[in-house]
């Protein structure tokens, strides 16, 4: 158990839960980006805020957008190499969210397995400190063999019990429709969440998005076409 750990462990839960909803956007409120810094590479702070039910994964991961719209991350050339640092992290998390959304313990394992090849001292403390992980018995992996961060593959999407026919990007590139047996399904991918679901009797081929981003066509298996309309505001 870390400093941070053995920290928040001695606190009562609301002071827990307000430190974890807080202390980064705090930090960036105030410009205090070294504290930021030291929190979003702090093992014990990404794993108390994962396995919160009341956070999770995708709560995370929006704390390092934080950085985007923080002026500390533009306002000198001295911060670049921090910041890069931050998108490694982030990107490893938004590859790894579909897992640890459904197991946070397998957070060691995933860091290690997609970060282990890069060098920069930040990083290598971050997995130093996944190495001593204690809580569950875990698999770690000696080589990086998980698809490191800055690649092509960002975000894996899981939700479909059957094949993936076909896939469309609204014009936005904001919102992705995939078409499977027997439903069509809308996921937002900023958080990879589904946003809402259409039913079909028939296994769903095809489907395309018009210029509007609102209005989806879809084709099944017994030759009918649908048209299906998205609510304003999803």
């Amino acid at each position: 158990m870390g400093k941070l750990a053995e920290k928040l462990a001695a606190k009562p839960l609301s002071f827990q839960n307000a430190y974890l909803s807080s202390a980064v956007k705090s930090y960036v409120k105030s410009g205090k980006f070294a504290e930021c810094y030291q929190t979003l590479t702090d093992f014990d702070y990404l794993e108390a805020k994962i396995k919160r039910p009341e956070f999770g994964v995708q709560a995370l991961i929006t704390d390092y957008d934080l950085i985007d719209s923080s002026k500390v991350a533009t306002h000198s050339d001295d911060n670049s190499h921090e910041v890069e640092t931050l998108k490694r992290i982030q990107g490893t998390l938004r590859l790894s969210a579909h897992i640890l959304a459904k197991d946070h313990t397998l957070l060691a394992g995933q860091l290690l397995g997609r970060l282990l090849s890069f060098p920069q001292p930040e990083i290598q403390a971050l997995l130093a400190q996944a190495k001593q992980w204690q809580d569950d018995p875990w698999l770690r992996p000696l080589t990086p063999s998980l698809t490191p961060p800055g690649g092509r593959l960002l975000r894996t999407l899981t939700g479909h019990n059957h094949w993936v026919n076909a896939l469309a990007l609204t014009p936005d590139g904001k919102r992705v429709i995939s078409a499977s047996y027997g439903t069509l399904k809308v996921w937002d991918l900023a958080d990879g969440k589904v946003i809402t679901n259409f039913t079909a009797d028939n296994s769903v081929y095809c489907c395309a998005v018009a210029p509007d981003g609102m209005t989806i066509t879809a084709g099944d298996s017994s030759g009918q076409i649908h048209f299906l309309q998205l609510e304003a505001g999803l």
